[in-house]
């Protein structure tokens, strides 16, 4: 079963089943809710990671559970189902705090790709938020890597799985991107944190002298 709780919130049985049993077999867990009431009492006694929230529903409409699911619990993920597949629904639905939305009739292959997006992004955050506290334990502050992106983010990750190894490591990057500040945390991540770290300024050593020095 894959690392992801998702809640899918549609009025219709059909297609609530239908999306439930799709996502199942991809190795999802899934709960239902049939209408916005059910579905806000179920994230106040569940964790969710993803929502599937229909946009146009009898009673509490999408965007009505929207900002109450977020107002409960911020860090969940939600995605916009709908027919009127408009900017103005999009727009609206992201200023709410809507991750993303996807129109019916709903692709399989679209849906597939955006609910996997979900759990590798969730995942991630996990990962990152584990090794900011190992970061924290080993003395390395996040005052010393401030970083926003998906991609820093997965470069300190890939920091943190080849400390454990003996490989050497090639760190590239122009000047003032951090290359020394990845190396140090390589090492404070290593085996060998106990051990110095030696800073060494090829760029002020005679090429014979740097030779015989590496």
């Amino acid at each position: 079963m894959k690392n992801l709780n998702i809640l899918i919130v549609e009025d219709g049985q059909s297609q609530r089943q239908m999306l439930r049993d799709f996502l199942n077999g991809e190795g999802y867990s899934v709960a239902e809710a049939e209408n916005g009431e059910t579905a806000i009492s179920q994230v106040r006694n569940r964790h969710f990671d993803l929502l599937l929230l229909d946009y146009k529903m009898p009673g509490m409409d999408g965007m009505q559970v929207l900002k109450e699911v977020k107002r409960i619990n911020p860090e969940i993920d939600v995605v916009i189902v709908t027919a009127f597949g408009t900017i103005e629904t999009a727009v609206d639905a992201m200023k709410a705090g809507a991750l993303d939305y996807i129109t019916k009739p709903i692709e399989f292959d679209e849906l597939l790709l955006l609910v996997d997006r979900v759990a590798e992004r969730r995942t991630l955050i996990r990962e990152n938020e584990l090794l900011r506290q190992e970061l924290q334990q080993k003395g390395v502050t996040s005052e010393q890597i401030i970083y926003a992106s998906n991609a820093m983010g997965e470069l300190i990750n890939l920091a943190g799985r080849v400390a454990a190894s003996r490989a050497t490591v090639l760190i590239q990057g122009e000047s003032g991107t951090g290359k020394e500040l990845m190396a140090r945390l390589v090492h404070q991540l290593s085996p060998r944190s106990t051990k110095p770290f030696i800073a060494v300024n090829c760029g002020a050593l005679h090429e014979n002298l740097l030779e015989s020095e590496l």
